[in-house]
């Protein structure tokens, strides 16, 4: 398929890690991307806005349009999304980046964070996606990547943290259903890393030696990249994993993604 040149990709929670990664590697064909996060100024623990990326994407070439959202507010989504197509004329793309995580067992979940999960994960997820549909059903190659595991009904998946782990399978089975619903007019899929990747919420949530055993963003993106440029008409409905997708696209030296090259990555959860 063609590159990315011209076509307008909406990215949630792309003010930083792997929905910044993607929006870069996007911007490097020329394509339009739309930067939303909740992130307008600086943090004081976490890096960038998205402001600083879309003056990233300027710089590799990609045209940027900048919008603040919070994917638990459906009248700002619909707002967000109305702004883009006025400004790019359209939607090819929707990643669904956004995700709340907090590693707890049941009674040490509070109800705010269980309401947080769920609220970003699955509710945003499925907001985005229906409120996109329309204009991705008018593009000629569209996509729905939502950033969610393989279905893996394995009990010690869920015996350390129930809420998250039903918060993003939740977003996989938006990928289920909508993939049938949609087969033949928009692909929806999944994107999965092998390893852990080098983001915030690695760096909170594990010990350090596990970020410095982690990849780096850019694999993600680059698998997205070969997603979106695949037709849509039939690749579908897949649960995608980074170094898959990227041995099927011939790349066999994974060196360059690591954060620290010569140790041996550590595989992330939800896969045996």
């Amino acid at each position: 398929m063609p590159d990315l040149q011209g076509r307008t990709v909406f990215i949630t929670g792309a003010s930083r890690g792997i929905g910044r990664a993607i929006a870069l590697r996007c911007a490097r064909d020329g394509a339009n991307i739309v930067v939303t996060a909740k992130t307008v100024a600086p943090h004081p623990k976490l890096p960038g806005t998205i402001h600083d990326v879309a003056q990233e994407v300027e710089q590799a070439g990609g045209h940027a349009l900048a919008i603040p959202l919070d994917v638990r507010d459906d009248t700002a989504i619909t707002a967000a999304v109305a702004q883009a197509v006025a400004h790019f004329g359209g939607i090819d793309i929707l990643v669904n980046n956004a995700s709340a995580i907090q590693l707890s067992g049941t009674l040490e979940t509070e109800v705010r964070r269980f309401d947080l999960m769920f609220g970003v994960n699955v509710r945003g997820t499925f907001l985005c996606s229906r409120t996109c549909l329309p204009h991705l059903l008018k593009a000629d190659n569209p996509h729905i990547l939502n950033l969610a595991p393989p279905l893996n009904m394995h009990a010690r998946w869920f015996r350390e943290h129930a809420a998250y782990t039903m918060a993003k399978y939740g977003m996989s089975m938006c990928t289920l259903g909508m993939a049938e619903e949609f087969r033949g007019r928009v692909a929806v899929n999944s994107l999965w890393p092998r390893t852990t990747i080098a983001t915030s919420a690695i760096a909170v949530n594990f010990p350090p030696e596990i970020l410095r055993a982690s990849r780096k963003p850019d694999i993600m993106a680059d698998a997205a990249y070969a997603i979106f440029r695949r037709d849509s008409r039939s690749a579908t409905g897949r649960f995608h994993i980074d170094e898959a997708v990227l041995r099927e696209e011939g790349v066999t030296d994974f060196d360059g993604y690591a954060v620290t090259p010569g140790v041996e990555p550590y595989t992330d959860l939800f896969l045996d």
